[in-house]
């Protein structure tokens, strides 16, 4: 610890945001730095704790104290080597991670914990500005070839762990870029698109293969894969919607989150449409409705608003949570509190336990039949008379993911869905030379879950080779 009483004496400070008038009107970051030396003052408050829960509260594992000291130091060469070592992609998570080491850093029992996200973010945003992320070549190549299904956080952090282990690894991606739902998921202003391109060229040079506009399972059979590697890895991510079957849900306005999000993102990106039959779904001058309290429903949300929606309302059928936590119950683990986002700070009128009953209108979408829900005996139970209507020109559906749409039936897979993970240790299939790995064996997660897993499958792969 370079400052032992640092923690007591530097307050903390986080990142700013650029004004909303200013920020909404363009598909930007608007996420402002810290000063360098400003972050390393932030590191200086770490306590290097002897058990740190920051450390296994990371799905990643990252070495928090370490690198805070290395910060704290200004030695940002060696702190991002530390960090690296754990995590391929740390300026993905620095942005869009929601920082479970964060809500269980010891100084968050006092509501004023490490600034861990804004320290990691820096590192390597500093690594990159100067030239330090370099690729990493193997001392000698294998030979063994292993195909890799879906381009997301997970299967790239896969391939990239098996490049460096000497293998060679083909990403099948079936959009026309890299990516998965970093690229046409995460809204631009969350995450500019041209990180992942610069990832994506460093894992070129250090050996990885990528193939766009292949549907694995629907243009090219698995069985083909099957015969040209040696080894696969499902990591198609968790992109089966879940969906809203009541009354007018065939009316035209109502979509889903996805849907809406990726037209946005190939907007930015110059790219033409690929609206699925959908036709253009945009929030200009309309009152839009997001059903879906999560991230998803807090993208459309800035979406919406910087496509110059009339209003953006945004139902979550669950009670509103409470402003603040329990600290003597819940930490150090995930607590549930009422977080607002920055896209909901931008304008959105927010409603809890809220349930939809139906959509109504006159040959497309004008309104929402809802019920208040009262949730007092654990279970939500519809309030009588309480019914009311939305106005709605635009619905979206934001209430997540059901599971995977890779179609398994083909090579008569078998992986678990949802909460049971399928080979826990090993993520291994019913077949010898398939794995999965991400949202595609867990469910729906977060990005740095994919990025563990990514690397534990890896390292699942690379054993099975050894053992052939």
């Amino acid at each position: 610890m370079v400052n032992p009483t640092g923690f007591l004496d530097i307050e903390r400070r986080e990142r700013s945001y650029r004004p909303v008038a200013e920020r909404v009107r363009g598909w930007d970051e608007f996420v402002e730095p810290l000063p360098p030396e400003t972050v390393s003052r932030q590191a200086e408050r770490c306590m290097d704790c002897g058990i740190p829960f920051c450390h296994s509260a990371c799905p990643l594992n990252n070495l928090i104290p370490a690198w805070n000291e290395m910060v704290s130091e200004a030695d940002w060469r060696a702190a991002n080597e530390q960090l690296h070592a754990t995590n391929n992609f740390p300026e993905f998570t620095g942005r869009v991670c929601p920082a479970p080491c964060e809500a269980a850093c010891t100084l968050n029992l006092d509501d004023q914990p490490v600034t861990i996200k804004t320290i990691e973010c820096e590192i390597v945003d500093r690594a990159f500005r100067e030239g330090w992320v370099e690729p990493r070549l193997a001392a000698r190549g294998t030979g063994r070839r292993v195909a890799i299904v879906g381009s997301g956080p997970a299967g790239l952090a896969c391939a990239q762990q098996l490049a460096r282990k000497g293998h060679n690894p083909t990403v099948f991606e079936k959009a026309d870029r890299v990516g998965g739902l970093l690229r046409y998921g995460i809204p631009d202003f969350k995450l500019d698109k041209k990180l992942i391109d610069r990832r994506v060229k460093q894992m070129e040079r250090e050996g990885v293969l990528f193939r766009t506009n292949v549907g694995v399972g629907t243009d090219l059979p698995l069985e083909r894969l099957l015969d040209d590697y040696e080894m696969v890895v499902i990591a198609v991510g968790a992109e089966q919607p879940r969906d809203l079957a009541i009354p007018g849900r065939d009316l035209p306005g109502v979509h889903f989150a996805m849907d809406y999000l990726t037209q946005q993102n190939r907007r930015v990106a110059g790219l033409a449409d690929d609206d699925a039959g959908q036709g253009e779904i945009h929030a200009r001058g309309k009152h839009v409705v997001v059903i879906g309290g999560g991230d998803t429903g807090s993208d459309c949300v800035g979406t919406a608003n910087r496509q110059g929606a009339a209003s953006v309302t945004q139902l979550e059928i669950m009670p509103q949570p409470p402003e603040r936590e329990d600290k003597a119950l819940t930490w150090p683990n995930w607590p549930l509190r009422l977080r607002t986002s920055s896209s909901q700070e931008e304008g959105c009128n927010r409603d809890f336990a809220v349930m939809t009953a139906s959509f109504e209108g006159q040959g497309k979408v004008e309104r929402l039949r809802c019920t208040r829900l009262d949730w007092k005996a654990g279970r939500p139970e519809p309030v009588a008379g309480s019914e009311f209507d939305i106005p709605a020109d635009l619905v979206l559906l934001a209430m997540g993911f059901t599971g995977t749409t890779f179609p398994k039936q083909a090579a008569s897979l078998e992986f678990a869905e949802g909460a049971q993970p399928a080979g826990s240790i090993v993520y291994s299939t019913n077949h010898p030379r398939v794995f999965a790995c991400g949202d595609a064996r867990r469910g729906q997660s977060l990005v740095v879950w994919a990025i563990r897993e990514g690397r534990d499958c890896a390292a699942a792969v690379h054993q099975a080779l050894l053992d052939v």
